[in-house]
């Protein structure tokens, strides 16, 4: 049998530097009394020996992290849920802005254990397999929000019913009389516009009314991809009567795109958005969508956080909170 490798340990660093332990532990903590090539060297030995200390030596309050790409009204409406449910459980919430991809590798792991985290919650964005392997060595568990892919069920995660909400919007526009229905919206890659798309395809497959090719556009969920993906498919000949977008901002964009040619919503164009996050109620019209438990997300997230970090069994990998349809003034008989 082959012995177990030797977990990397702060002495090997220091005896690697040529430098105390005590050394070793400021760089680690991010103190300012160390010279900045001593730094410099420390920093570069902890990446070569892909050092990572372990969570279990933390001591203090109970520090969980949710990272954001940005603070839209989607992420507003989850982060809000994750604050007041960390408020309820006594535990401290931080809010991280992503400045690109999951983490960093080694540093990412290493800077979340080291500012004390005891789980990370990140929003749609699935960590690395070496990240995943990284933050399993620290002991610190992961849960990601509406993931762009399930395949991995060692990552729990946490989502709304992506499908049968594409499917309740889309026929919510069916019974309007409306054929001529689009989907916009969402990346083809992110595993929630597809459920939302098939939820789409199942609804006009049901109701025997073909979807044509032009009328699926998948640019993004943003609000310049609504503006954009909208005015490609208002210039087509026959024009959709309604479209079903993939998010509120979505929506919002190909409102706004309705209206720069002219069009009135709803009584030239229905629109559906995703989400119901907060812009829904504030646009003109307001916005007929699906109502996304984002709150309710954010808290499932932290419970389930606090139940890995406490080690506890988790029954699920994933769950999914039911959406519903919410009828406002910008989807009208056709």
């Amino acid at each position: 049998m082959s012995a177990r490798p030797r977990r990397t340990t702060l002495s090997t660093i220091a005896a690697s530097a040529g430098v105390s332990v005590a050394t070793v532990s400021k760089v680690l903590n991010g103190r300012s009394d160390v010279a900045p090539a001593t730094r410099s060297l420390v920093r570069s030995l902890l990446e070569q020996h892909d050092y990572v200390p372990s969570s279990a030596r933390r001591t203090g309050d109970t520090t969980i992290e949710i990272q954001v790409d940005g603070m839209c009204a989607y992420a507003a409406g989850i982060v809000g849920g994750t604050v007041e449910a960390g408020a309820d459980s006594g535990v401290s919430v931080a809010i991280a802005i992503k400045k690109g991809p999951a983490g960093g590798g080694t540093a990412w792991a290493r800077d979340l254990v080291s500012a004390g985290r005891q789980a990370v919650i990140t929003i749609a964005e699935h960590p690395t397999p070496a990240q995943l392997a990284i933050l399993s060595r620290a002991r610190l568990p992961v849960v990601v929000i509406d993931p762009l892919d399930l395949s991995d069920t060692s990552v729990s995660s946490v989502g709304p019913t992506n499908f049968t909400g594409g499917l309740i919007a889309t026929r919510h526009l069916l019974a309007l009389g409306h054929s001529r229905i689009a989907y916009l919206g969402g990346l083809a890659t992110a595993l929630s516009s597809q459920a939302r798309l098939h939820g789409y395809r199942a609804a006009m497959e049901d109701a025997g009314v073909p979807v044509l090719p032009d009328y699926v556009r998948t640019p993004g969920f943003c609000y310049a991809h609504g503006v954009e993906g909208a005015g490609v498919l208002l210039d087509l000949r026959p024009a959709p009567t309604a479209i079903f977008a993939a998010s509120d901002e979505c929506a919002v964009g190909a409102i706004h795109a309705a209206k720069a040619r002219g069009l009135r919503v709803p009584e030239d164009l229905s629109i559906v958005g995703f989400d119901d996050s907060e812009i829904a109620s504030m646009t003109s019209p307001k916005l007929t969508t699906m109502h996304q438990p984002l709150r309710e997300m954010g808290i499932v997230a932290l419970r389930t956080a606090l139940r890995l970090a406490a080690g506890e069994r988790i029954e699920s990998a994933h769950v999914e909170l039911a959406t519903e349809l919410v009828i406002r003034e910008s989807s009208l008989t056709a």
